[in-house]
């Protein structure tokens, strides 16, 4: 029998931003936290599901009162992003999860329904904004918003447990790394697409979040498609 692979935060518990490069999914099955990440902010409470995309990153706040997480695992590829769904019968995952996994994580995507929206405070629309393929200049951005630069800087680092630029890049290093591994478009004109300076640039940045080069990753992709035939 395997693990039931549950964590369990206690009250008053925070958990600095931190990245997760296998995808997976957190069902909360009792209590409830606070997570900002990539893919927004939000409250998470019995039933939410909280979609971690590969190479995810995100903080946890838990209020006073102890939580319990069900993580399961997903495809490399089945989310595009981080987001926040709901099942509606999140102990029926767990029991079946506690005798096997993999049939777990099978009644878990069978079972997914949309979830709320999260908050939407200026940092909330900050990090929406800063996520767009045509992400703005803070400074633009808070000229438009009416708010201080300084000010929607330190609300979003104090919200996301990052800077505004920090957050920005892996967005965008994010979005290009899904390119490069779905398909076969040529990697400088996923660089051009995607807005970074050069092909260079890109590799960095990718890299920087990944751990592999862009040309590392095609090569695995060759690798697995000679594997299959």
């Amino acid at each position: 029998m395997t693990t039931t692979p549950i964590d369990v935060l206690q009250p008053g518990a925070a958990i600095p931003r931190h990245r997760h490069d296998a995808p997976y999914a957190a069902v909360v099955l009792s209590g409830g936290y606070e997570e900002a990440g990539d893919g927004g902010r939000y409250l998470a409470e019995p039933g939410d599901v909280l979609i971690h995309a590969a190479f995810s990153a995100h903080l946890d706040r838990a209020p006073g009162r102890r939580t319990l997480v069900l993580n399961l695992p997903l495809p490399l590829l089945w989310a595009r992003f981080s987001s926040r769904m709901r099942v509606d019968d999140p102990d029926a995952v767990a029991r079946l999860a506690e005798r096997n996994i993999r049939d777990g994580q099978a009644l878990l995507l069978e079972a997914l329904i949309s979830g709320p929206e999260g908050f939407e405070d200026d940092a909330d629309l900050l990090a929406k904004a800063l996520s767009d393929s045509s992400p703005p200049p803070v400074s633009a951005w808070s000229r438009e918003a009416g708010v201080v630069r300084q000010t929607a800087w330190r609300r979003f680092a104090g919200a996301y447990g990052t800077g505004p630029a920090r957050y920005r890049v892996e967005a965008r290093a994010r979005r290009a790394w899904r390119r490069l591994v779905a398909g076969w478009e040529e990697l400088s004109d996923i660089a051009l697409a995607e807005g970074f300076a050069d092909q260079a640039h890109m590799t960095r940045d990718v890299r920087a979040l990944t751990g592999r080069t862009p040309g590392q990753w095609r090569a695995l992709q060759h690798s697995f498609k000679t594997a299959a035939g």
